[in-house]
C-alpha cells in the first residue's frame, strides 16, 4: 500500500490541518509515502529554527524511521535542500520522476511546470529555480529571507483576489511528458483541482487534493494505491 499527498501547505496559523496531517503520518498503514510538493506554505532555507517547522520535521523524522518517505519540492517549498532531507530521513525526488508500481510506470510531478499558460508564474519560476538566484537568496540573513517570503506571499494573495480563473495543466505538455518517460499515468498536485482526466490514447492524469481541515467540508485526502487491487483510490481522512 502506497500513499500520495501534496499541497498540505503546513503553516503555524492552521493547527487543525497540521494535526490531521501529523495523525495520518503517525498512523498510516501504508508501506511508503510520497509527498509531491507544497508540504509547507513557505520554506526559506534549511537553517530555519522556527518552532513550528521543527515540530513538522520531528513528525517526518519519526515517520521516515518507520516507512520510506519520498519528498518532491513544490512551488512553495522549492528551497528545501539536502541538509533538511538528511535531518528528516526522507528521500528527495526530481521533478518529474518515474515510479514503478507492480510493473506499471507512473510519472510523478508537483505539476506547476505543466501550467504553461500562466506566463507570469512561469517567468517567476524560471527566476527562482536558477542556482544563482537561490545562492544569493540563501546567503541573506534568515530574518531578511523571512521578510521577502512574507512580501511574496502578500503579493500572491493580492493576485489571487483579482484573478477570476487560474491556469490548469496543459494537456498537450502532459502527453509529451508521459510519452518521453514511457508512462501512461501522471500523478500531480499544485492545481488544487482533485480529479482524474483522460488524455486520450490510453494516457491519463490524476490530480491530488490540497489540504484544509477547516474547510466545509474538510479537504484531507490521500491517493492510495493497494497491492491487492493494483488500483488507486481517494481516501478522505475526515470520514
Amino acid at each position: 500500500m502506497v500513499d500520495f499527498l501534496s499541497d498540505v501547505h503546513l503553516d503555524a496559523s492552521e493547527p487543525a490541518t497540521f494535526n490531521a496531517w501529523a495523525t495520518h503520518l503517525n498512523t498510516t498503514a501504508a508501506n511508503a509515502l510520497f509527498i509531491l510538493g507544497d508540504l509547507f506554505e513557505v520554506w526559506v532555507g534549511d537553517d530555519t529554527q522556527d518552532p513550528f517547522h521543527l515540530q513538522c520535521t520531528e513528525v517526518l523524522r519519526t515517520t521516515a524511521q518507520r516507512i520510506p518517505v519520498f519528498f518532491m519540492c513544490g512551488n512553495r517549498d522549492f528551497l528545501v535542500g539536502a541538509q533538511w532531507l538528511q535531518l528528516t530521513g526522507m528521500q528527495g525526488l526530481q521533478d518529474p520522476c518515474v515510479l514503478e508500481l507492480s510493473e506499471q510506470k507512473i510519472l510523478l510531478s508537483h505539476g506547476d511546470a505543466l501550467c504553461i499558460d500562466d506566463t507570469d508564474y512561469m517567468a517567476f519560476r524560471n527566476q527562482v529555480r536558477a542556482s544563482a538566484w537561490q545562492h544569493t537568496f540563501l546567503s541573506k540573513p534568515l530574518a531578511e529571507r523571512q521578510q521577502i517570503a512574507k512580501e511574496l506571499r502578500d503579493q500572491s494573495k493580492a493576485r489571487q483576489q483579482t484573478q477570476s480563473s487560474y491556469a490548469d495543466v496543459d494537456a498537450n505538455t502532459a502527453r509529451v511528458w508521459l510519452s518521453d518517460n514511457d508512462c501512461q499515468l501522471l500523478i500531480h498536485g499544485h492545481t488544487h483541482r482533485p480529479a482524474s482526466h483522460d488524455l486520450g490514447h490510453g494516457l491519463s492524469r490524476m490530480v491530488l487534493s490540497d489540504w484544509e481541515a477547516l474547510a466545509t467540508p474538510p479537504r484531507l485526502e490521500v491517493l492510495r494505491w493497494t497491492q491487492d487491487t493494483k488500483r488507486f483510490a481517494r481516501v478522505s481522512l475526515n470520514t
